[in-house]
Formats: C-alpha cells, sequence, structure tokens
C-alpha cells in the first residue's frame, strides 16, 4: 500500500467519524426538539386547563377565589403557547446549569438576573412609575437596558415603560379592584401570571385613561425606548446574554441560551410576578392591615428588595420601598450608592416619626419589630 493510498484511507477514516458525530449531533438536536414539542403541547393545555377553570369557576384545589367575578375573561393564546414553549425552554436550561454549563456560564446567569431585577426594580418601578428620585441619563439608560429582561415579560409588544408604569398606577390606585391588573381578588394563580393569559378587564383601560402620564412622554429615555422598544429586547434579553459566553469563554451556543437567556429571563419573570401573588397573600401588615399588601421575605430575596410591599403600598413614593433599607434591599443599596457619586438625587422618603404613627394607628400590633428582623 502506497504512502498515497494509506493518507486517502486516513482522511476517509477522519471523514466517517466526523459526519457520524455530525449526524449524532443532528439526531440529538431532532430528539430534543421532539420532547420540547411534546412538553410545549403537554404545557400549553395545563396552561389552558387552569386559565379556563379560573374563568368559569371560583374553586380550584383550595385557591379559592375571594369571589366570583362576573366579567368572563377571554383566553390570549398566543400567551399561553408564548409562556408554554419559555418554561419548557427554562426547564432544559436549569437542567444544564446545574450538570452541563460553565462556572463562568453560573456566574453570568446569576449577574444577569441581579442586573435585570434592578433594571425593573430601580428603573421601571421606583424611579418612572412613582417617580421616587430623580436620575441623570447614565443611569436612566442603564436602567432602561436591563429593564427590558422584567419588561418584556408580558409578551404583549409593544410593552414599553410608559405602558408597564401605566399599569402599575392602575395597581397602586384600584389596588384588588377591577382596574388592577393582577387583582388578588381573581386567585393566587391570576394575579401570579393568569393576568398574562387572558386580555385585560374592561376597567384597567377605562381607568388607565384618566392617569396623567405626561412625565412619561416627556421622558427621552423612555421615548427612544417605546420607539425602538421590540429590537431591544431581542439585543438585551436574548441576543447578549448568549453571545457573551460563547464570544469570552467558550460556551456551547445552546447552553448558553437556555441557561442565560430562557432560564435566567423565566425566573426574574416569576420573581417579579411574586410580589403580585405572594406579597399580596403570605406575610405581615406591620404598616397597615387594612389593605392586601404584606411583608415577604422571600420576594426581597428572589426580586432584589421588593419584598416590603405592605410599606410600599403604605409610602408610594418612598424611594427605599421598605423601612430598611439596608437589609435584603439592593435595589435601595444600589440607588444610594449612585447617589454618592451625584447620578441620583432628590430621593423622597417618610420621616421616621410618620412610619412610627403609622404603625401603631394601623398596623399589626408587634409585627414591625418582628419583620424588621429579617429586613
Amino acid at each position: 500500500m502506497t504512502l498515497d493510498s494509506k493518507t486517502k484511507k486516513a482522511d476517509d477514516i477522519i471523514s466517517n467519524q466526523f459526519l457520524a458525530a455530525e449526524l449524532d449531533e443532528v439526531e440529538k438536536l431532532i430528539k430534543e426538539a421532539f420532547v420540547l414539542s411534546v412538553i410545549s403541547v403537554i404545557l400549553t393545555v395545563l396552561f389552558y386547563i387552569i386559565a379556563h377553570f379560573f374563568n368559569n369557576s371560583s374553586k380550584c384545589f383550595n385557591l379559592v377565589l375571594k369571589f366570583q367575578i362576573p366579567y368572563k375573561m377571554e383566553i390570549v393564546w398566543r400567551n399561553v403557547i408564548l409562556f408554554a414553549a419559555l418554561h419548557v425552554g427554562a426547564l432544559i436550561g436549569l437542567y444544564q446549569l446545574i450538570f452541563v454549563a460553565k462556572w463562568m456560564t453560573l456566574f453570568w446567569t446569576f449577574f444577569l438576573h441581579v442586573a435585570g431585577g434592578i433594571g425593573i426594580t430601580a428603573g421601571a418601578h421606583r424611579l418612572w412609575s412613582h417617580r421616587a428620585y430623580k436620575a441623570n441619563l447614565p443611569l436612566s439608560y442603564f436602567a432602561y437596558a436591563y429593564g427590558h429582561y422584567s419588561i418584556s415579560g408580558e409578551f404583549e409588544i409593544p410593552n414599553d415603560v410608559i405602558e408597564w408604569a401605566r399599569d402599575h398606577r392602575c395597581h397602586h390606585k384600584w389596588t384588588d379592584t377591577h382596574a388592577d391588573p393582577h387583582n388578588t381578588n381573581r386567585g393566587f394563580f391570576f394575579s401570579h401570571m393568569g393576568w398574562l393569559l387572558v386580555k385585560k378587564h374592561p376597567q384597567i383601560k377605562e381607568q388607565g385613561k384618566k392617569l396623567d402620564l405626561s412625565d412619561l412622554y416627556a421622558d427621552p429615555v423612555l421615548v427612544f425606548q417605546r420607539k425602538y422598544y421590540r429590537p431591544m429586547v431581542v439585543l438585551f434579553c436574548f441576543l447578549l446574554p448568549t453571545v457573551i459566553p460563547v464570544r469570552f469563554w467558550g460556551e456551547a451556543p445552546l447552553v448558553a441560551f437556555y441557561t442565560a437567556a430562557l432560564f435566567r429571563y423565566c425566573f426574574l419573570l416569576h420573581a417579579t410576578w411574586f410580589i403580585n401573588s405572594v406579597a399580596h397573600m403570605f406575610g405581615y401588615k406591620p404598616y397597615d392591615s387594612r389593605i392586601t399588601p404584606v411583608e415577604s421575605v422571600w420576594t426581597s430575596v428572589t426580586a432584589v428588595g421588593e419584598g416590603g410591599h405592605n410599606f410600599h403600598h403604605t409610602f408610594p413614593q418612598d424611594y427605599r420601598a421598605s423601612e430598611y433599607s439596608l437589609k435584603l434591599n439592593w435595589t435601595c443599596i444600589f440607588i444610594d450608592a449612585f447617589a454618592a457619586i451625584g447620578w441620583v438625587y432628590d430621593r423622597k422618603y417618610v420621616p421616621e416619626e410618620y412610619i412610627r404613627r403609622q404603625c401603631a394607628n394601623y398596623g399589626d400590633p408587634g409585627k414591625r419589630n418582628k419583620w424588621s428582623s429579617y429586613l
């Protein structure tokens, strides 16, 4: 056998091995796509059953509605399918994050969760919805960019900061009524994520038109975001979180996409939704026992400091959104840090004396000090 024939034979072997590896990879992708399709169908049916049950009944496995809603909800199937697919991808991402992804990808995913959480809490929530403080342009653009992680969660494009802030102002002005987008009187599932699977109650649109949003439309950052919302969501929420791990530390593209994009995004959505559900049902009311919002340690941990919800609904203009700004309130620490370098100013807060008087008059006796041990 000549040298050329040996070389050709070796090339053929290598080529066949490479082809076999490619075929294995294709087969793996086909199987994964099939599993994704099956699980997506199952989750879609599950979401439909839950939404349909809450649409026609006041009871569901002891998650009791406080009263029967006379308004018949209309399911938005696009949202049901998108959320089903997102949760499938998030489950795959969770598995890959634990068993497959590199350590740098794990840290990157955690960083994106915190950055995205602060973008929504410090930006869309405390800065633009409540005007609890003022910020210069660099910080505003940071909040604008990272706020896309949560703001795009409703899949109702365009759903920019202006629309998000409008709905949030409705939530505060008409809490737990038909004009509240995530009315807790419709049950835990509805207030958590079910409200995104059905069309809005007519009262939300009607009352929302009465709100003064002139300050939002006068903000050049928000006008820019509203104009370029769709491409910016793709860029900040999905593209950059995937490309950076692949480019800088050699993570596999699919692993980066499932972990840093889909899993991170889905987890952050649920962390945000906990504010609407858990923080309105399970916890203490040291500041005002007459309202539904409560103090929730879990929500403070997952939503970077938004767990002081009884305080926040009692004093919505306080930039801290909690009496205890240095305990599990990463958003407040973030705002204070930028205030130290002059990027944040005119922070609004409630005097201590007024808080004590409010607790004595309307709060649950003894709950304030108990809560302070956590937050």
